[in-house]
């Protein structure tokens, strides 16, 4: 299972709470990871990233082991102690203006 923890809008609109549990079949990327947490929360199609493109949003943010994965290739496995459970996958969103 691998744990992420959602930004509090995100929470709000999921209906659910600050971590979620998802579980990643074959090889665990940022793409396959958010394939599951959009499946099982509809709600957030499109917040995280375009349902189009499939492109992350501008003001969202992924952070993995204390790394910006937010410029990663979507295909590149994530880390292995996400994986084993150990560290969260983060997700953030930004902050923007002055």
């Amino acid at each position: 299972m691998i744990r992420v923890i959602l930004p509090y809008h995100l929470q709000t609109l999921a209906r659910t709470g600050r971590e979620v549990q998802l579980p990643v079949e074959g090889v665990a990327t940022m793409s396959s990871l958010l394939d599951v947490l959009e499946t099982r929360y509809p709600m957030l199609r499109g917040t995280i990233r375009d349902q189009a493109t499939r492109e992350r949003r501008p003001f969202i943010r992924f952070f993995a082991c204390g790394e910006d994965w937010s410029h990663e290739p979507t295909d590149l496995p994530l880390p292995e102690a996400v994986l084993a459970g150990v560290e969260p996958l983060r997700i953030v969103g930004a902050m923007a203006g002055g």
